[in-house]
């Protein structure tokens, strides 16, 4: 089981998140942001962990989740009930990865 609290604890003070939304722009929604940030920091988490650690209903996270798969950022597998997202290795994740992932 993942430690919910530690995870959600490394989205708290990041002021970097706010200057990554504004460089990009599908970024631009600070929830997109913190959902790319989390995907890039931990292998792969399922729809209800995002939204436990971001603090949004599952439905805004599956919607978000939903817009960036259609841009090519996130793929997600199926596991029973569960479904598990993680980041892609698409060219345009590389820019996004290279400035999350090293914040």
């Amino acid at each position: 089981m993942k430690d919910i609290k530690k995870i959600k604890e490394e989205l708290e003070n990041k002021k970097e998140l706010i200057k990554c939304a504004k460089e990009f722009d599908l970024m631009g929604d600070p929830t997109r942001l913190k959902i790319c940030y989390l995907l890039c920091r931990h292998k792969e988490l399922t729809v209800g962990e995002i939204a436990q650690i971001v603090g949004v209903s599952i439905s805004a996270v599956s919607h978000t989740l939903k817009k960036l798969k259609e841009a090519g950022f996130v793929e997600n597998r199926r596991k029973y009930r569960q479904v598990y997202y993680r980041i892609t290795d698409s060219p345009a994740v590389c820019i996004l990865r290279k400035r999350l992932c090293n914040l």
